[in-house]
């Protein structure tokens, strides 16, 4: 499948990869200023502001389009963004976050009766045996303390999948509308996350976090917010719905593999994060389980209305730190690729590929 994307798009790809790969060690940068639950308010306050004053609402359902920002954008960012401020290496985040692929699938299965074959079962239990694996691990490290930080990103991972959901329904809604619904997602977690910064973190830390951002710290942090919300959700979801919209989702999402390499490698490289062997190892079972429930043989679709279900799993991982980088459309199959970016299903590219971002 690979080898029917031209040599530029292929390299485009991974150049999204790496972008959103590079986004967990910019969280990183960001949580050492700003306290996590004001961090995730602050940076989709920075979409949602313009897109209410510049960008026209999309005709989804709003009770979708909530349920979308509520998942995609509350739940994954608060127990990702605490996660990683009580002690989740960047690098173990952006592979321990892939667990949105098998959550997803799962359910789909449960409240969307979108059937589960055999093949993505059998990548769910391998994805679920490497996740247990790093947990296990993680419990025997330090007492235990360090577990807590990996089932924390785990809820991050189950949060990002009920997003999922909502950006189904949506996209059914308003097929041609992805990355219009993307910017109005956005507008759903900011006064949330600030209330939840208030009661939990207090004003005091808030006002605290603006104190010394002239800094090197604080530049970092700065540059680090830029980076999230510019490079890696509006230029990274832009490019990667362009390429949705040009080839089948089974042969963009692949390429979403390369994001937890790519923060695990930049995390060693930039902030000296080690990964233990045991955890590279049980991280390859995650890769191996998401794969295999992605990358069968495709079936032809009954109606022009439904597929088979073998490319659900894979997108799931593109935009674990970035906001719904390609979210999906009526077909089953695509529910998380356009989770993150609102990216077309393979039968809408053909109708309506001018529509999409």
């Amino acid at each position: 499948m690979l080898g029917a994307m031209p040599t530029r798009d292929r390299l485009i790809a991974a150049l999204v990869a790496v972008l959103w790969g590079l986004n967990f060690p910019a969280i990183h940068l960001s949580l050492e200023q700003f306290p996590p639950f004001f961090l995730v308010a602050l940076r989709f306050a920075l979409i949602a502001i313009p897109t209410v004053l510049l960008v026209r609402p999309p005709t989804a359902p709003w009770r979708w389009i909530g349920l979308y920002g509520l998942g995609f954008g509350v739940l994954q960012f608060v127990f990702l963004y605490l996660a990683m401020s009580t002690g989740m290496p960047a690098g173990l985040a952006s592979l321990v976050l892939q667990s949105s692929a098998p959550f997803t699938v799962m359910l789909a299965g449960v409240f969307l009766r979108e059937r589960i074959t055999a093949r993505q079962g059998a990548g769910i239990l391998l994805a679920v045996a490497g996740l247990a694996g790093i947990a296990v691990h993680r419990a025997g490290l330090a007492g235990g303390a360090t577990l807590m930080p990996v089932l924390l990103t785990l809820c991050g991972g189950l949060g990002w999948a009920i997003g999922n959901l909502g950006s189904r329904r949506a996209m059914q809604a308003s097929p041609g509308e992805p990355f219009r619904l993307l910017l109005w997602m956005s507008v759903v977690p900011p006064l949330p996350m600030l209330a939840l910064s208030l009661v939990v973190e207090g004003p005091a830390a808030i006002a605290g976090s603006f104190h010394g951002l002239t800094s090197t710290q604080g530049l970092l942090a700065l540059g680090g917010l830029l980076f999230t919300v510019v490079v890696a959700t509006l230029v990274g979801s832009g490019l990667w719905t362009a390429l949705m919209g040009r080839h089948p989702s089974s042969t963009v999402a692949p390429f979403s593999m390369l994001v937890p390499v790519v923060g695990i490698a930049a995390s060693w490289l930039l902030l000296r994060e080690r990964t233990s062997p045991t955890e590279l190892a049980c991280g390859a079972l995650v890769l191996t389980g998401v794969l295999l429930g992605s990358m069968g043989r495709r079936r032809e679709p009954r109606t022009t209305q439904r597929r088979q279900p073998e490319e659900l799993a894979t997108s799931a991982v593109a935009i674990a730190a970035t906001p719904s980088p390609r979210p999906v459309s009526p077909s089953p199959s695509v529910v998380v690729a356009e989770t993150l970016t609102g990216a077309p299903t393979a039968s809408e590219s053909t109708a309506s590929a001018s529509a999409r971002r």
